[in-house]
């Protein structure tokens, strides 16, 4: 079984066997041991178990010898030899990792003492299945796991009780089932030389514990084995093996057992990786070792005598059985299927050797203590997974045979003689290896990616230097090497290896020496690898910097120094910069010449091999998210012109996540700056870990000398620029915000000036009407600027020829007259900026104008708005000749016209202008709608007008008055009339009676109010008049008027004729006239009016005739259905009441007509009514019984009517004073209590006939209920208590209470009787305490008795009898509580205690004061049992509670109450006393802020013990003059402030915050400058850019101080290498300057003049550039020409080059150019009538040699025209070329230059390389 966890001495894990050595016996004792197995009993057994207690008894004495030289004879099984040892008959065994040796703990299980000790061949057939299926308990025991420690003692202890010796094979079976405890065994092995009666050659012995780590035995379930059934074979060979075993574990352990102390026993341990076994090996494969001198080999013969097998299945190799083969080729195919090869101490020397044929299956090698000097023949075990090659003759280096082991899992190499590993090949699945015991000088080999446990004590190690890439090493030991003496080593290890080291030296990793690994930079492990001497962290920075400088010092640019390379700090998502700085020799200032290139790499750690990110080969890059615990490198490729140098590095520490806070990295504008376009702001963003979001981007306006305005709607990237912003400069305003809305910091950018643009205007166009006399307007949209006094014409279209006249010009409006009429207009628009700057006109045309249609102006109301009155409208009416016009009239009640709302028409639309004010339109405005019309009907626009005022009323008053009808008795005469003045109200009428026409007249009373009378006897004689005063509905009352009868009233006549009396006769009489004279009255009809029913009334309707009627007689009768009619007495008048005794009899009633003079008629009777039926039930009457008070009963009596009374019924009513009702109860009588107080009773009695019909309910209410009179009907004091409200118990009767009054008295002595009723506060020891009804009891009160006086009263204020009660006992003192308790501040650092105590008379209190930390804790502050408490340091950044325990004086302690926490107690805050500053108010100078710290002691201790840190603000001045504001200068936060171009002018200002270590600010302090002067102009870092060719742009750079910079000067020189003379290029004094082939060769030097605005001058910097060389095309092109020696080029001649026509083709003509080494010529081509002639000629010989050549002689240039060249010979003879194309230009000269060169002395034959 391969174990899992092995200590630090133990042998490589594989699966527990036993190995031993076959002894040499004679053949008798062989022949004995077969003969005693044939017949097994258990004497053999007995006898073994004797043997065993013999070989302990002789072990004991040899316990302390020095070394193991005892032999033991006797033998017994591997399992019984371990059961009965003693603990110190233990070997001590080599450590293949370099540990110190252990003592065992050998765990053992005890068995069932009938267990037999012997299996048989069955048994073992059984055993097979248990055994597979404990194999993948093997294989997932194997995990990595820490075993727990246990004393070997016990173990031992525990072997000693153990039962006789079991088999090989019984122990096989309790190996593959599970057992109770557990305990690993590791011991040391040791050479023992065996005795005589052994085999003379020495060999090793191995124990079966060093081969398997532990002996596990396991209790079996099955049934006890038969010992008749065991195998012979079996016990012969347990006691050889027995033999073998006990000698090995004997072998002197007691000289070296004291090594092991409780300290390895406890710490060592190392966890061995899993060796892998494939699900598909076969477990049933055995394991066969063929040895000749083990294994019986005839030399004779040659033949194999036996085999001897290996059980797998237990777990450990243990001899099984002899099986004999009958052939080679058996024997042969059972090697090549093992799997396991075990030949530990058998001195084998060679894998190569003969007889030793290693397999290819083979999966665990166990070679160890051998002499192998060589792995050669180890490439054949492709599978194997363990290989145990300690203790040989190895040394090294010559481990290239195992690249072939590919699944090597472990590798044991401990005990050799190995000096180096370089040639360790790189194993894929290697997980453990141990060099321990060696002579390595470093572990330097080849990265094993999966090695987790590294094994190298007991070397000579002494540097780091080369050690290797582990990924995922957890253990590293180096125990007892000389590097342990370097510091730290721990720390570099940490650093070699990486997060994954767990363990240093078999120890957990100390916490320090993590800090510290923390400590050094990034790149130290590459260094540590590369040899670099380990130092402490606080120099490590510089000592690898020099380390890394020194090996890249060979390598780098010549002249060229490296003086910073580094790497930002790494964060995700955000810009990550490295830094590579070369300086020349020298030379303080970066090297511009030099280029670098950059390469990003990325790895898991810093000895990882790291991988190119594509595309990041910028100096900045931006780490992503899955770069996160990652570490970054940088490659930078110095270049020199075209010189590549060897790359050098820098390296980052891991990838931090983001912050998730985003931030702005770069801001830039883009788009022209000119007005009406958009221009789009971009942000370079990081976002730091943060979902990338929409970021808020605004826009502010800044103008010259003022602050940044928001440009309010502009909140998006793009900006459309308009006319506010001319002239000023924006600032885009971008804040980056993530999806989870966290914001960044803003950032700003300035963009430059913004610029009008050029004036233009469109969409013009007219508006208005285009009628006659209506104003148009030219409009348009004018753009560019602010517009200026733009231009505006006016045309009229001319009928006759379509063409446009100007009419108007200057403005843009226009009036339309008839001439216009039925033509066109155009307007011409003619845009000009402020500045006057004119742009293209644009103009539009009008429609065709049209005749103005007929339209009113001027209308107006004429006359007076008053009631009645006429008014007129008028107007004039332009459009045409004005024909019948409409005017309609309307009222409104509004004073302001609204159109045509609010109008409500008074007449209809009528050609009349005039109108009379109607009545209805009192107190309405007056409206007049006038519509214009046209003789030829068509209609303008109505016009409205609208009254000044409101329409007044007129006072009332009649305008007529008169009275019609007939003047004569019963006559009826009317009065009529006509008012005006508003509307009437109530006008009063009277009727009167004159005597004479004169005098004031009767008033008739009767008909006072109405205009009829009827004229009445009194008036017969005399004159009627009627007299009218008019009332209009407001009140006012107006003049009255009287209008009198035309004539007096006449009397009726007997001869009156009967027409005259046609109203008094009841049918006409025949013939006439007839005259009618009275005798009698008389009764024309008489009838009953009513119904028949009981209970209505019934009355008489008759027509009486014969003068004034006076008393007639009415007499009712009763008549039953019989006939006999009785009269009803006291019936007499003209109604009558049915009652029930009418109720079937028929009713009639009689009438004797009686005049006024008493004459009587005859008696009329009136036809009979009925039979009368009984009415509906009903109550006539219902009233209460009884007093209307609280406290009394009510009751009713009710009468009936309506037939036979049957069983009625009531109900009570409480009605409350909202209205609703609540029922009270359905009894006769009601009792009333306090809640009908106030209230109304109400009775509702339902009438119920006879025979169930209910008749309509009948309801009275009662008066409000009286309340009684106020009584006190209960008072009881219950037990009082200090501070505890006192609540009497009280009954109270009479109505609803009111306030009574209340008198609460305190008495020492309890008082009774008549005392107790006439109690007072003259009383002795009787004192008033209250005068409410709820009384708390207060200190004073505690003792005594409490008495209550208690008069009661009505709501409404009447009194009752008073009370007087008393409580039973003295009121209790309250528990002692305080409460209220406090922290007062007495000075500073004193502070006072204070609480508010309660219950009782206060004892002495307890006081402490506590302290509480910033995490809540609170502790007792010793000794502080005062109510005053002092300040210490300890509770500075603490805060103070005060804690009270109220004790009463009867010793009765209360609850501790602590205070409120105080405030944190700080010291006193740091001050500064003043702030200077250091340094000149000047532009480029630096300023520093210095802090004058008070010299008082406390802040002096302040300032030393408590200062943190100092904070800085630099601040500029934003207005000029004494009204200066500042704003913060960003980013100018340290002391120190390098003063800018912009501060000049302005004032600086420096605040100042001290910060102490618990976070407070001390108050600012400030210092100022004053006005900041401009500086002396001067340009740095004055460089020129371009790429070096002569085709090439160049620009000047730099860095401009000294004020507002000016027009500096900058002129362009050229200057021959090597020669110090400059040479003036003529007219190039710009920023830029463009090359050509007159450069080439030398060296372009700018010298820049510093010039400020106000004219001063600084010192002059020139810059230069490298010779300019020729470009790389041209340059080919003239070195092949050059090589030719002779060339000819095409070129065309102008030969007129005074004319002042254009150029062009036909003012050219074609010429060749020849040049060759001697001489130049240009030649005019021949034609068809002429031969080709020589224009110019000229040699390359002196004198012109003498000339300069590149610039004034032979060839001269066109700086203005780049196609022209000037061939000249001397003064009289040149010629101008000109060529198709610049490059062709340049070849010429540079050709022609480059033949001239053996003539002259420039450089250009070494930049052309020409040999002269």
């Amino acid at each position: 079984m391969e174990e899992p966890v092995v200590q630090s001495g133990e042998a490589p894990p594989e699966k527990p066997q036993v190995s031993e050595k076959k002894i040499s016996v004679s053949s008798s004792e062989s022949a004995k041991r077969v003969s005693r197995t044939a017949k097994p009993s258990v004497a053999a057994t007995s006898k073994v178990v004797g043997q065993t207690g013999s070989i302990r008894k002789k072990m004991e004495p040899k316990i302390n010898s020095d070394s193991g030289s005892g032999v033991v004879k006797s033998t017994v099984t591997g399992s019984g030899s371990g059961s009965a040892r003693s603990p110190n008959s233990v070997p001590i065994r080599r450590n293949s990792t370099g540990g110190l040796p252990e003592k065992p703990s050998v765990s053992v299980t005890k068995r069932p003492g009938n267990v037999g000790s012997v299996a048989t061949k069955k048994t073992s057939t059984l055993a097979s299945d248990p055994l597979r299926r404990s194999l993948p308990e093997i294989r997932r025991s194997s995990l990595p796991s820490v075993a727990t420690k246990t004393s070997p003692r016990a173990g031992i202890a525990e072997t000693r009780k153990s039962g006789p010796p079991v088999s090989p094979v019984t122990r096989s079976l309790r190996t593959s089932t599970d057992s109770d405890v557990t305990k690993k065994e590791t011991i040391k092995r040791s050479s023992v030389k065996s005795a005589s009666s052994i085999s003379s050659s020495s060999k090793r012995a191995t124990s079966s514990l060093d081969s398997g780590g532990s002996i596990t035995l396991r209790k079996v379930s099955s049934k006890p084995f038969s010992p008749s059934a065991r195998s012979p074979a079996v016990t012969s060979w347990s006691k050889v093996g027995s033999l073998s075993s006990s000698m090995d574990r004997s072998s002197s352990f007691s000289g070296r057992r004291k090594a092991a102390t409780p300290e390895s026993r406890d710490s060592r341990f190392i966890v061995l990786p899993q060796v892998e076994i494939k699900a598909g090996d076969d477990v049933d494969k055995v394991v066969i070792c063929k040895f000749p001198k083990l294994l019986g080999v005839d030399k004779a013969r040659g033949e194999v005598k036996a085999w001897r097998l290996f059980d797998l299945h237990a777990g450990f190799v243990s001899p099984s059985g002899f099986s004999m083969l009958d052939n080679a080729f058996s024997a042969q195919h059972a090697f090549d299927h093992m799997i396991r090869l075990d030949l530990r101490g058998h001195r084998v020397r060679s894998l190569n050797a003969s007889g030793l044929n290693l397999s290819p299956n083979l999966e665990f090698v166990y070679l160890r203590d051998n002499l192998l000097s060589t792995l050669e023949g180890v490439e054949i075990l492709k599978r194997v997974k363990v290989l145990d090659l300690s203790f040989n003759d190895f040394k090294g280096p010559g481990f290239e045979p195992l690249e072939s082991c590919k699944a090597l899992q472990q590798l044991y190499l401990a005990g050799n003689q190995i000096t180096s590993l370089i040639s360790l090949p790189q194993l894929p699945n290697l997980e453990f290896l141990s060099v321990a015991q060696n002579k390595l000088k470093s572990l330097s080999m080849a990265s094993q990616p999966r090695l987790q446990v590294l094994a190298a004590s007991k070397n000579k190690i002494s540097t780091l230097k080369g050690f290797p890439y582990l990924p995922v090493l957890e253990h590293l030991r180096v125990e007892e090497n000389p590097i342990l003496q370097i510091s730290h080593l721990e720390a570099a290890s940490i650093l070699l290896v990486g997060p994954t080291l767990k363990k240093f030296n078999d120890r957990d990793l100390s916490r320090e020496e993590v800090a510290i690994a923390k400590r050094y930079p990034a790149h130290t492990a590459l260094c540590i690898r590369d040899g670099w001497e380990f130092c402490r962290p606080e120099h490590a920075i510089d000592s690898t910097f020099r380390f890394l400088v020194e090996q890249w010092r060979d390598n780098s640019p010549a002249g060229y120094l490296i003086k910073e390379i580094s790497i930002d700090q790494p964060f995700e998502e955000d810009a990550c910069q490295c830094h590579f700085v070369f300086v020349k020799d020298g030379t303080p200032s970066i090297c511009p010449n030099l280029v670098l290139k950059f390469q990003w790499f990325i790895g898991e750690r810093s000895l990882s091999n790291f991988t190119a990110i594509p595309e990041a080969i910028e100096q900045v890059y931006w780490p992503k998210h899955e770069d996160i615990g990652k570490v970054l490198k940088v490659e930078c490729t110095p270049m020199l012109g075209e010189t590549e140098y060897p790359s050098i590095f820098a390296m980052s520490s891991p990838v931090s996540p983001g912050t998730g806070c985003p931030k702005v990295v770069s801001l830039d504008v883009h788009g022209e700056l000119v007005e009406g376009n958009i221009i789009k702001g971009y942000a370079k963003v990081a976002w730091c870990g943060g979902t990338p979001g929409k970021g808020v981007a605004s826009w502010l306006r800044r103008r010259w000398n003022s602050s940044p305005v928001v440009i309010v709607g502009a909140e998006d990237e793009e900006y459309r620029l308009t006319l506010e912003d001319i002239d000023s400069s924006l600032v885009f305003m971008y804040t980056p915000v993530t999806e989870e809305g966290v914001k960044g910091e803003a950032q700003y950018k300035h963009t430059d000036f913004v610029k009008a643009a050029l004036p233009s205007v469109n969409n013009v166009r007219i508006i208005g009407v285009h009628v006659e006399g209506n104003i148009i307007k030219g409009v348009g949209d004018y753009f560019g600027g602010r517009e200026g006094p733009s231009k505006f014409d006016w045309l009229r279209e001319t009928i006759d020829t379509g063409d446009f006249s100007l009419v108007s010009s200057g403005t843009a409006e226009y009036t339309l007259t008839k001439e216009d009429v039925g033509r066109r207009l155009a307007f011409v628009y003619i845009p000009i900026n402020f500045e006057g700057q004119e742009g293209e006109s644009v103009s539009v045309v009008s429609e065709t104008i049209k005749q103005a249609p007929p339209k009113v102006t001027n209308v107006k109301i004429i006359g007076d708005i008053r009631e009645n009155n006429k008014v007129t409208v008028t107007g004039v009416v332009t459009g045409g000749s004005e024909a019948s016009s409409r005017v309609q009239w309307f009222k409104t009640r509004s004073s302001v016209l609204d159109g045509e709302n609010g109008l409500e028409a008074v007449s209809t639309s009528k050609i009349a202008k005039a109108f009379r004010i109607p009545l209805g339109a009192v107190g309405y405005y007056i409206v007049a709608k006038f519509t214009p019309m046209a003789a030829d009907g068509e209609s303008g626009e109505p016009a409205f007008v609208i009254s000044e005022k409101a329409v007044e009323t007129l006072p009332p008053s009649l305008n007529f008055l008169s009275i019609t009808g007939d003047y004569i008795e019963a006559g009826i005469v009317t009065a009529s009339y006509g008012y005006i003045g508003g509307h009437e109200g109530r006008s009063i009428y009277n009727w009167y009676l004159h005597e004479v026409e004169s005098d004031s007249g009767t008033l008739i009373p009767e008909v006072s109010g109405l205009l009829q009378y009827r004229i009445s006897k009194d008036a017969i004689g005399k004159f009627v008049s009627f007299k009218c005063t008019p009332v209009r509905d407001d009140g006012v009352v107006g003049e009255p008027r009287t209008c009198l009868g035309q004539e007096r009233v006449r009397p009726v006549l007997l001869d009156t004729p009967v027409v005259e009396l046609s109203k008094q006769i009841l049918r006409p009489l025949p013939h006439g006239p007839w005259f009618i004279r009275f005798t009698y009255p008389r009764l024309l009809s008489l009838q009953i009016v009513g119904t028949a029913v009981e209970g209505t009334s019934l009355s008489v309707d008759k027509k009486y005739w014969g003068g004034e009627e006076g008393d007639s007689v009415f007499r009712w009768f009763r008549t039953s259905l019989d006939g006999i009619q009785i009269e009803v007495n006291n019936a007499s008048t003209a109604s009558y009441k049915l009652s029930v005794d009418d109720i079937g009899f028929f009713v009639s009633v009689s009438c004797e007509p009686v005049r006024r003079d008493w004459a009587r008629g005859p008696i009329f009777l009136s036809e009979q009514i009925g039979p009368i039926i009984a009415g509906p039930p009903t109550c006539p009457s219902l009233e209460f019984l009884g007093s209307m008070m609280e406290g009394q009963s009510l009751s009713f009596v009710a009468s009936y009517s309506g037939g036979e009374k049957g069983n009625c019924f009531h109900e009570w009513f409480r009605l409350k004073s909202n209205g609703s009702k609540e029922k009270l109860k359905a009894d006769e009588f009601l009792n009333l209590g306090i809640e009908d107080v106030g209230k109304v009773i109400e009775l509702v009695y339902t009438p119920v006939r006879s025979d169930g019909i209910r008749g309509s309910p009948r309801s009275i209410t009662s008066e409000r209920i009286a309340p009684g009179e106020p009584t006190g009907l209960e008072l009881i004091i219950p037990d009082c208590c200090e501070d505890e409200d006192v609540i009497p118990q009280k009954k109270y009767f009479g109505g609803q209470e009111g306030v009574g009054e209340y008198v609460w008295y305190r008495t020492k002595n309890k008082l009774d009787g008549s005392s107790l009723l006439d109690i007072s506060d003259t009383c002795d020891g009787v004192v008033t305490c209250g005068k409410t009804l709820i009384y708390t009891p207060s200190l004073e009160a505690v003792g005594a008795y409490l008495a209550l006086y208690w008069l009661p009263t009505r709501a409404d204020g009447k009194c009752g009898k008073p009370l007087v009660s008393i409580c039973s006992s003295p009121v209790n003192p309250a528990l002692p509580i305080v409460s209220n308790v406090r922290v007062k501040k007495l000075s500073s650092g004193n502070y006072c205690g204070e609480g508010e105590y309660f219950g009782g008379y206060e004892g002495s209190s307890l006081f402490s004061w506590y302290r509480e930390t910033n995490d809540g804790t609170i502790i007792l502050i010793n000794g502080a049992n005062s109510s005053t408490y002092e300040v210490t340091d300890s509770d500075y950044n603490c805060r103070l509670l005060f804690g009270y325990t109220p004790v009463r004086s009867d010793s009765i302690v209360g609850e501790l109450k602590l205070s409120e926490p105080t405030e944190v107690i700080f010291p006193e805050l740091p001050r500064v006393e003043m702030l200077a500053l250091t340094g000149k108010a000047v532009e480029g100078d630096i300023l520093t802020a210095i802090e004058v710290v008070p010299e008082t002691e406390t802040q002096q201790q302040v300032w030393s013990k408590y200062k943190k840190d100092i904070k800085y603000q630099w601040f500029c001045s934003t207005e000029m003059g004494d009204n200066k504001s500042f704003e913060p200068v960003p980013l100018q936060q340290s002391c120190s402030y390098k003063v800018r171009i912009e501060d000049i002018g302005r004032c600086l200002r420096c605040e100042c915050t001290v910060t102490d270590v618990f976070g407070r600010s001390s108050d600012l302090a400030y210092a100022e400058t004053s006005t900041i002067s401009p500086g002396i102009p001067r340009i740095d870092k004055l460089e020129i850019e371009g790429r070096g060719f002569h085709t090439n742009l160049y620009a000047v750079r730099g860095i401009y101080s000294g004020g507002k910079e000016g027009k500096s000067r900058i002129q362009w020189l050229r200057s021959m290498v090597g020669s110090p003379d400059l040479i003036s290029i003529p007219g190039e004094i710009g920023r830029m300057y463009e090359a050509n082939v007159d450069d080439v060769g030398y060296r372009l030097v700018a010298i820049y003049t510093p010039i400020r605005e106000d004219g001063v001058e600084g010192q002059p910097v020139s810059a230069s550039t490298d010779p300019i060389a020729v470009e790389p095309d041209v340059f080919k092109e003239v070195k092949q020409k050059l090589d030719l020696g002779s060339v000819k080029f095409e070129a065309l001649c102008d030969k007129d080059r005074s004319s002042k026509k254009d150029t062009g083709v036909g003012s050219f003509e074609r010429r060749i150019l020849e040049v060759n080494r001697k001489r130049v010529k240009v030649v005019k081509p021949g034609s068809k009538t002429s031969f080709p002639t020589t224009e110019i000629r000229g040699s390359y010989a002196p004198p012109f040699h003498e000339m300069e050549f590149f610039f004034a002689g032979f060839v001269e240039l066109f700086r203005n025209d780049q196609h022209r060249l000037r061939i000249v010979v001397d003064s009289e003879n040149e010629v101008d070329l000109m060529v198709q194309s610049r490059h062709l230009r340049d070849v010429i000269v540079l050709v022609i230059r480059g033949l001239a060169q053996r003539f002259n002395s420039t450089s250009l034959n070494s930049l052309l390389k020409i040999e002269t």
